[in-house]
């Protein structure tokens, strides 16, 4: 299933050595303590591959290319002195006791993104495991974790990752890693692994000397672009190809979250990402478990989650940006930056309905037309969210939505992500409206790549209009402001939010209309002017509607309703939500439409309890 590159240890201390290095006339690898060089032989396919005694696992090793320069495996899978140290051969073996893990449906999904380093005190994947079971109960059902590639120093997002086989040893190695996985499992918990395919970070990254892994043909904002589409390409892409099966195989993850696919340039009749995922798709048949891959995308395009069949890539589920980017210009009144192209009430109604707001309109952000059309795409292939690591990161001061909107629309957030039809995602701390600011850090030892991020920071803010200077990413204090403070979500406000937030997912699960992701049975009715959306999702004859009223004032308004007695299920303006009081009626009849007055930013879940008898004729009938 997989092609291994790297160190692979076999019994009685041999190890079988193996890199693509075409570029090279010689390569050996120096091991152990004392620096013994052993050469590798040369193959006609620019791979040099060598089988050696006496490498127990632990043995320190690099590789000397043409007897001068000395460099770690590109292919490492542990880095116990960073990302300029040697590479370390581990034993891949694991007791794992999750035989009986077959992974989750997609549709089954509630994701709860975090950062290893911030996530606890200690910013291990031990630490991690500790919260699982409260997680677990809250109704998460995948953690995602970002990424995790080693990357420079001990503090990162991970997207400055340079040796995409190696785990970073801070956060625990790669044993960390495969235990907190296991953990997972046993609890019944998907794991999701954000991965970066479109570039690698500048520190320690020393693939270029191996062979032509980059081109020149392409930029991406972060420098050169990977070379998936140019001469001597395949090997490239069987490079990263078999990274996301050493993911999935080796450490039992059950789906890639494949970062800025629309960084990843490739012109090629079949693209990397169309093979990756028929090779990912068919070591998930081959393994009997559900293995799925959530590319995240700025451009909007259908291609990548239609299926093979209608000329589709194939992949499983796409982050949804658009509806954040609606939501979030309904909420307030930011219209900087990409949000310029949001704020109209419409575009959330229209986000609800079809996924994308953009799907061929002008973008005046852009200055050109931007999207496809996604209203035949399935339900369960939008991953929605009103907070994650950009959306909070890539502000100038990291703000939490908790500290820019007010606590009623925190709720109204919340119920538009959980309610909506489609697969909801939190960011770490949000559940509780943590305050702690998440902002870019790093932990570069070059200065005058510090220097680099710190300029380069400042101008993506600039076309934001935000003023003042942004934290220092190189401080370690930016880090440690970003930790999260547990303790909060145990009392006050944060603990109504908590509870909450609970509350939503405990009626997405255990109610039939809302368990379901459909569009076909799912109806969207926006009232512009008033600001309020009614959602209305059904199975059978099991009916839920959702009264949403993003305005800041009380709005009543005659509601079409399907005939039958209704019984209110939530209401987000009552006392024990920390809410000013509703007159929303606890249960009603209704034979064709009501009268609500809905308070200011405010939502209602109303479930019908049984039918009417009685059908005024001529009255259109909802299911």
């Amino acid at each position: 299933m997989q092609s291994w590159i790297g160190a692979q240890l076999l019994e009685h201390n041999r190890c079988r050595f193996r890199v693509w290095a075409p570029t090279a006339n010689s390569v050996d690898v120096i091991h152990g303590p004392n620096g013994r060089a052993a050469p590798l032989d040369r193959g006609a396919d620019g791979y040099f591959t060598a089988e050696l005694e006496d490498i127990p696992s632990g043995t320190l090793y690099r590789y000397r290319l043409d007897g001068a320069q000395d460099r770690p495996d590109p292919a490492s899978r542990f880095q116990p002195q960073g990302v300029q140290g040697p590479s370390a051969v581990i034993d891949a073996n694991f007791p794992w006791q999750d035989a009986s893990w077959l992974g989750l449906p997609l549709s089954r999904y509630v994701i709860y993104e975090l950062h290893v380093g911030t996530y606890t005190g200690s910013g291990t994947f031990e630490a991690i495991a500790a919260h699982l079971a409260e997680l677990k109960d809250f109704g998460i059902t995948a953690i995602e974790l970002m990424p995790v590639a080693q990357f420079p120093g001990s503090r990162n997002w991970g997207y400055d990752g340079v040796l995409p086989f190696a785990v970073q040893d801070s956060y625990g190695g790669p044993q960390g890693l495969k235990r907190l996985v296991n953990a997972c499992h046993e609890m019944g918990l998907a794991v999701i692994l954000d991965v970066v395919y479109n570039h690698l970070g500048p520190e320690g990254n020393y693939l270029a000397d191996f062979g032509p892994y980059f081109t020149e043909c392409y930029r991406t904002p972060w420098g050169p672009a990977l070379n998936f589409d140019g001469p001597d390409s395949d090997p490239v892409r069987r490079y990263f190809i078999d990274n996301a099966l050493y993911w999935v195989c080796e450490f039992h993850i059950d789906a890639l979250r494949l970062d800025a696919v629309h960084t990843i340039l490739d012109h090629s009749p079949y693209t990397f990402l169309e093979q990756l995922g028929d090779e990912v798709h068919q070591a998930a048949r081959t393994l009997n478990r559900q293995i799925l891959l959530f590319p995240e995308s700025a451009a909007n395009d259908a291609r990548l989650i239609r299926s093979r069949e209608v000329g589709g890539y194939g992949l499983d589920g796409q982050w949804n940006d658009d509806f954040h980017h609606a939501l979030r210009g309904v909420l307030s009144d930011e219209r900087s930056g990409y949000y310029e192209d949001y704020g109209k009430f419409s575009q959330l109604v229209k986000a609800f309905r079809e996924g994308f707001v953009y799907s061929g309109e002008y973008s005046k952000h852009r200055r050109h037309r931007h999207g496809t059309s996604t209203q035949d795409i399935a339900a369960e292939r939008f991953v929605v969210f009103s907070q994650n690591h950009d959306q909070v990161g890539n502000r100038l001061l990291g703000e939490r939505l908790s500290q820019l909107v007010s606590f009623e629309s925190l709720k109204l957030a919340a119920a538009a992500v959980i309610l909506s039809p489609y697969v909801p995602l939190l960011f770490m701390g949000e559940e509780y409206g943590e305050e702690a600011p998440f902002q870019y850090f790093i932990s570069h030892t070059d200065a005058g790549l510090i220097d680099a991020v710190r300029n380069g920071r400042r101008g993506e803010f600039a076309s934001f209009g935000w003023l003042g200077e942004p934290p220092d990413p190189q401080d370690e204090k930016t880090f440690l402001r970003a930790k999260l403070n547990h303790a909060l979500k145990g009392d006050g406000k944060y603990r109504v939010l908590w509870d909450f937030y609970r509350e939503l997912l405990r009626l997405r699960r255990e109610l039939a209309p809302l368990a379901r992701l459909s569009k076909e049975r799912c109806e969207v009715i926006g009232f512009d002017n008033d600001r309020v959306l009614l959602l209305r999702r059904w199975r059978g004859k099991e009916v839920v509607v959702t009264l949403f009223n993003f305005n800041s004032a009380p709005v009543s308004l005659a509601l079409p309703m399907a005939p039958g007695r209704w019984r209110k299920a939530l209401d987000s303006s009552e006392a024990r939500w920390r809410g000013a009081g509703s007159e929303l009626p606890a249960e009603f009849d209704c034979a064709e439409s009501f009268e609500f007055r809905l308070p200011p930013s405010s939502l209602a879940l109303f479930m019908r309890v049984k039918q009417s008898p009685k059908k005024a004729a001529g009255v259109k009938r909802w299911r």
